[in-house]
């Protein structure tokens, strides 16, 4: 059984946990309340030292200082989900799109909004794998596994939102 390590970092929008490999890769980012967000599991180990660039570069994010994550992350899903969270990726900072812009943008049906809509939020790295950039077809603020107010808070730091 390969050792999960964690570590619990502050942040404006609330504790974040975040759990890594034995080598460094980010596996999640979990935010307290969150829908589906993991929790700490006996046999874990707690050890600071592989989230030091991950903390570096979420602290220059939040001070609005970072535009993109460069970290290694690694989460698991199936095809499907695998190839939404990858159009996640390439939604720049301070953008917002829509649920059917990403079904487009991996080739899926117009009916597959739902489906692309449930892969989104079972997204396991929340902030740094920007599933707050995506917004219903009217723009509106529609789902985030981690809450709306979250959700505005992050996109108002990218300045994506304005006057909420």
């Amino acid at each position: 059984m390969t050792t999960v390590y964690y570590t619990r970092l502050d942040a404006p929008v609330g504790p974040l946990l975040l759990t890594a490999d034995p080598d460094g890769t980010l596996t999640s980012l979990s935010v307290p309340g969150q829908k589906g967000g993991r929790m700490v599991q006996d046999g874990w180990r707690q050890d600071p030292g592989p989230f030091r660039a991950a903390g570096d570069q979420l602290a220059a994010y939040f001070a609005g200082e970072l535009k993109e994550f460069r970290l290694p992350l690694r989460a698991d899903g199936t095809e499907f989900r695998q190839r939404v969270w990858a159009a996640l990726d390439e939604v720049p900072y301070g953008a917002t799109v829509t649920y059917g812009a990403i079904a487009a943008r991996i080739g899926a049906q117009r009916m597959a909004v739902r489906a692309v809509g449930g892969a989104i939020g079972a997204n396991p790295l929340l902030i740094v794998r920007p599933c707050h950039r995506v917004v219903g077809a009217n723009g509106a603020m529609t789902g985030y596994a981690g809450g709306l107010e979250r959700k505005v808070w992050l996109l108002t730091l990218e300045g994506a939102v304005t006057g909420c």
